[in-house]
């Protein structure tokens, strides 16, 4: 994939990963949690089905559970986390402890499935793990929402390797697709059996699901599956490090959340967690070695 491309296309879906945590957290002041996202991705899939009808779908039961176990991990889980867990920590904390993914990334890879990283990528992780520990201010506060978003990292991560091993053999969009489908009615069920859902309808909760449900999940979900398809899964989930950027930035313009010195501190932290993770592998020439 050409570089520009790729840089670009990390860009754009890891702001609108970061930058959907502030607008969901406005959408909570008008929705329950899990019927935000309930709804968010059952529309976004209901939606992507009809662009995706004519594709390639799976052709056995095997395939289809396997979106489904995406959708499961991918947005049941990740989504569910997320939003439950707003409800008492910052939109820049929850993003930040989310996108711990690319560490469990490499670490479950290493551990489950027999990925093999150099020592200089373990360094870049490690770096990258520093850089979420600044940036949260040299602490954690150990609240629900703070497992709950580490609950969401670890079930990205599963995701992510899921994609890897299983996503080559389904059309991207159709992937994107049913998993988001899947995801959003699994929501749906978990906010009619743990919570008292409520929605109020208004300009302001439809402009936010239509958002939500449109560039956070049809466009962003694409993006990113395109990503894992074409590149190695540690080295892209080692870009979302760049999302809770995003999101403490839109937490910070979004809802006047404050940015403080550690999140500085730790972006270079994460800059250089990125770089190492990324550092191209030598050559088989070369006498000196990584």
């Amino acid at each position: 994939m050409n570089r520009f491309l790729y840089g670009l296309l990390v860009l754009i879906t890891t702001a609108l990963m970061g930058s959907s945590f502030a607008v969901g957290k406005i959408g909570l002041e008008y929705v329950s949690p899990l019927l935000l996202v309930g709804i968010r991705f059952t529309l976004a899939g209901m939606l992507m089905s009809l662009f995706v009808a004519r594709r390639q779908h799976p052709k056995t039961v095997i395939g289809w559970l396997q979106m489904a176990v995406i959708g499961l991990f991918q947005t049941a889980g990740v989504m569910g986390c997320i939003f439950i867990s707003l409800r008492t920590i910052t939109a820049s904390e929850s993003s930040i402890l989310t996108f711990m993914n690319p560490l469990l990334v490499v670490i479950f890879g290493t551990l489950f499935v027999g990925n093999r990283y150099r020592l200089v990528q373990w360094v870049g992780v490690v770096f990258g793990f520093l850089g979420v520990f600044v940036t949260l201010g040299f602490h954690l506060h150990l609240r629900f929402g703070t497992w709950l978003g580490f609950l969401g990292a670890v079930s990205w991560a599963i995701a992510t390797l899921l994609i890897k091993r299983w996503g080559p053999r389904i059309d991207t969009w159709v992937l994107t697709a049913y998993q988001m489908f899947v995801g959003g009615l699994l929501l749906l069920l978990g906010s009619v059996t743990i919570e008292r859902p409520h929605i109020e309808i208004n300009i302001s909760s439809i402009s936010i699901l239509v958002w939500l449900a449109v560039m956070a999940s049809i466009v962003q979900f694409a993006i990113w599956f395109y990503l894992l398809q074409n590149g190695d899964p540690g080295k892209t989930s080692a870009f979302l490090f760049l999302a809770p950027f995003f999101g403490v930035l839109s937490g910070w313009l979004i809802l006047g959340e404050p940015i403080r010195w550690p999140v500085l501190l730790g972006g270079l932290f994460i800059f250089v967690g990125i770089f190492l993770v990324n550092w191209p592998k030598p050559k088989k020439n070369e006498v000196l070695q990584i």
